[in-house]
């Protein structure tokens, strides 16, 4: 079973489909964020977490939940929440939310499906660069270590900024150039949310200058 993670849901190489538990009230409507007064003037704290919307204090009273993505997706199954059950456990981290993670897997398992895949070889050759550094972790010059992966950052940088038709800026340019109104095109590719592909373009399309 998967129970409540606070920090949400996240997979390697999709890290902007964050998805987190969502809730419905007994309307079927999404509720906004909850504010919280700090007690420091006009500074409040805003949170979406589901723990949140269980009635007191004047919140919302949340009877359901669901998978929700960063992407704007949202699960089709409503799973009853027990608020007895949170407030006798004492720990949101406790109830289980597995139905929703499932729905949200199933999602991320769609994006990855559309996204464009990397050639089996290339594939393989950036895990071992990843695996090799992070191996450099362990070992027992921590300094030395740290200084080495900087330096192959840089190098891993310089590759991809290098002038040439295949790099990383010329291709945010073509793709910014091509898709200037197809976005959600260019995020699927990538398996991005289109916030992040955006910045994803604009970071490589002038990386170097």
């Amino acid at each position: 079973m998967v129970y409540g993670v606070r920090e949400g849901w996240r997979r390697e190489g999709f890290e902007s489909h964050e998805g987190v538990v969502g809730v419905l009230l007994a309307d079927g409507s999404e509720p906004g964020p909850v504010f919280f007064d700090l007690g420091s003037g006009s500074t409040f704290h805003e949170s979406t977490s589901w723990w949140y919307y269980d009635g007191e204090f004047r919140r919302p009273t949340a009877t359901s939940m669901r998978g929700r993505c960063a992407c704007g997706w949202r699960g089709t199954s409503r799973y009853p929440i027990d608020w007895e059950k949170v407030r006798e456990d004492d720990d949101p981290d406790a109830y289980d939310t597995s139905g929703s993670y499932r729905e949200w897997e199933a999602h991320l398992d769609d994006v990855a499906g559309r996204a464009v895949t990397l050639p089996e070889d290339l594939a393989a050759l950036l895990g071992q660069v990843r695996e090799r550094l992070d191996r450099l972790w362990l070992q027992d010059d921590a300094a030395c270590g740290y200084a080495t992966v900087l330096r192959a950052c840089g190098e891993l940088e310089a590759i991809v900024a290098e002038t040439g038709p295949e790099t990383g800026p010329e291709a945010a340019r073509a793709l910014a150039r091509e898709q200037e109104e197809s976005m959600p095109a260019v995020a699927e590719a990538l398996g991005m949310t289109e916030k992040a592909a955006r910045a994803r373009l604009l970071h490589y399309e002038y990386l170097g200058h």
